[in-house]
């Protein structure tokens, strides 16, 4: 994804700064790679860059080890451990910039010869938990990220597939992977009864076609379409996106070739062939590009608090507090709301319940807040939504319906005030039952398509979720009085399908978290794209002052 950069150090030593990711499984943390070192300084500028994949969806920790190089040993045993710090790559992502300023603690510590962890040591001379001052970390998006290529393809002569009439061709193509493997990256529509069909224009990421490597193998697979889904392979040709940016030329055009039909006919030639008739590229903006401009993203969640969750004081409860591990609740906000929290700078989030009878006076309420107070409904980053939560589940009285009309309207009020591009809000909806207000719900998710909104619904327990799978939309489009979503903005799942029958909830929620905010990007990339809204400029460098020294890597 990106470049990375950092920051300092006191005193005049030889500096290297180390990289290291973490396994989602295994939690192991792996060196990724090591600056360059710099002789003699206080304010190390470093030039190497790190090439980093950025998902949305995922947190990817990240830890930064700062060295005093003692000699050209490569074994960091070697030389004196000065200092640490931990962050996400999405943190870094999400701060104003892109840039994200961190301090560097400084240990009394080597790493230990065989664990290769911090342990304590006498001749650095730390002091454990100093700070020590700063790094300045900042990510970049590779530019061939944001480009599109458009193209458009016609053939000739292709195989006579159809008993009784000529072929239905359209083809389908495949970038390539680091394991020889190849995955579907884009379809062509089916080009009815002819023998040299000439395909529509269509367009595709750069990233999707070739993974950003100009030179990688792009596979394009020819078919005649039937009806029973049982398509029949005319045949195949490679390419690369290099070979296809020289545009129309002697060099694009393709022998369709099918492999059997050439092991067995001697006199084969090829099944057709395939022109490209028009190639172009163009940059669009990115997701990137607006975080980096400034936009933020709120994240509001709504828990159900309805009866048919049992009650919280027995084990049996889908409420229940089990002091040794985390309720469904818990462990899905937790998965969701610590990847976005990164993308929100004051970690200041509402949230809501619905379906409960709530004191004074005992009514019921479908958008309460959860730290009882109206006027402000805020919580401080996830750990305060969770006690909130807890709270809350001491003081009101489980009860129904299941509504979710109230806070969908919720947000979507806020997110009517605020349409300009410099917010999008994200709603995380954790229920156990069947919709009450289906038609409502329909309603208010069709006018919050018009809106910078998404929403997210996890099923926790073992209800049928049948409403849910038609409010995702991704087959159907929802519709409610005739009228149709702009967008689709609803992601769906059930939280069973996640849990991990060996108990490892950190991997099984980091799946669910995947899946579930895996189209964040491309629904706020619509919002922005169908209303013209271009990102802010990113703002300037920041420029370090005293005991601070910048890197690039």
């Amino acid at each position: 994804m990106s470049f990375l950069g950092f920051c300092s150090y006191r005193g005049s030593p030889c500096l290297v700064c180390v990289l290291y990711t973490q396994g989602i499984e295994t939690k192991q943390w792996r060196e990724f790679g090591r600056t360059e070192v710099i002789d003699n300084t206080l304010n190390p500028d470093f030039v190497r860059k790190f090439i980093l994949d950025y998902f949305f969806e995922e947190k990817q920790n990240l830890r930064f080890d700062l060295y005093d190089v003692d000699s050209k040993s490569p074994d960091l045993s070697k030389h004196d451990f000065l200092g640490q710090t931990f962050c996400t790559l999405g943190e870094i992502v999400g701060s104003p910039g892109s840039r994200l300023e961190k301090h560097l603690t400084i240990g009394a510590f080597t790493l230990h010869s065989k664990t290769g962890k911090p342990m304590p040591s006498v001749s650095n001379g730390g002091i454990p938990g100093k700070k020590c001052g700063t790094i300045i970390l900042s990510a970049e998006e590779l530019g061939n990220c944001r480009d599109v290529a458009t193209m458009q393809f016609c053939a000739n002569k292709l195989d006579k597939k159809d008993f009784f009439g000529k072929s239905d061709p359209f083809m389908v193509f495949y970038r390539s992977n680091e394991d020889g493997t190849f995955t579907i990256c884009h379809k062509t529509e089916v080009v009815k009864n002819t023998l040299n069909p000439v395909w529509q224009s269509f367009s595709i990421p750069v990233r999707a076609l070739c993974n950003g490597d100009y030179d990688r193998t792009i596979k394009v697979e020819v078919y005649d379409w039937d009806r029973d889904g049982s398509h029949d392979f005319i045949g195949e040709f490679t390419t690369s996106y290099r070979e296809l940016a020289r545009g129309q030329s002697q060099f694009n055009v393709y022998e369709v070739v099918n492999p059997k039909k050439k092991m067995k006919k001697k006199k084969y030639i090829n099944s057709g062939t395939v022109t490209l008739l028009s190639f172009a590229t163009e940059s669009e903006h990115t997701f990137l590009d607006y975080i980096k401009g400034g936009t933020q993203i709120n994240f509001t969640v709504a828990i159900d608090f309805t009866a048919s969750n049992g009650n919280p004081s027995q084990s049996t409860s889908l409420h229940y507090m089990n002091p040794y591990q985390l309720n469904a609740y818990a462990m899905a906000l937790k998965a969701v709301g610590e990847i976005i929290q990164d993308y929100d700078s004051d970690k200041m989030f509402p949230a809501l319940g619905f379906g409960a009878k709530i004191p004074p006076d005992g009514r019921v309420s479908h958008e309460f807040p959860l730290n009882g107070n109206s006027d402000n409904p805020h919580c401080s980053g996830i750990e305060g939504i969770l006690e909130a939560y807890h709270e809350s589940l001491k003081t009101v009285q489980l009860y129904g319906p299941t509504n979710f009309a109230p806070v969908v309207n919720h947000v979507a009020r806020y997110a009517a005030a605020v349409q300009d591009g410099s917010q999008y809000f994200i709603l995380l909806i954790i229920t156990d039952g069947v919709i009450s207000d289906m038609a409502q719900t329909k309603e208010a998710i069709v006018n919050a398509a018009k809106l910078p909104m998404s929403i997210i619904i996890v099923g926790v327990g073992q209800a049928e979720f049948d409403a849910m799978v038609e409010l995702d939309g991704d087959d159907i489009r929802i519709s409610s009085r005739g009228k149709i979503a702009e967008r689709d903005i609803v992601q769906f799942v059930p939280f069973r399908d996640y849990i991990d029958r060996t108990g490892n909830h950190v991997l099984s929620m980091a799946r669910l978290a995947k899946d579930v905010l895996a189209e964040i990007p491309d629904q706020f990339i619509s919002y922005m794209k169908g209303r013209s809204i271009k990102p802010n400029p990113a703002p300037p460098p920041y420029a370090p002052t005293g005991q601070t020294l910048q890197t690039e890597i």
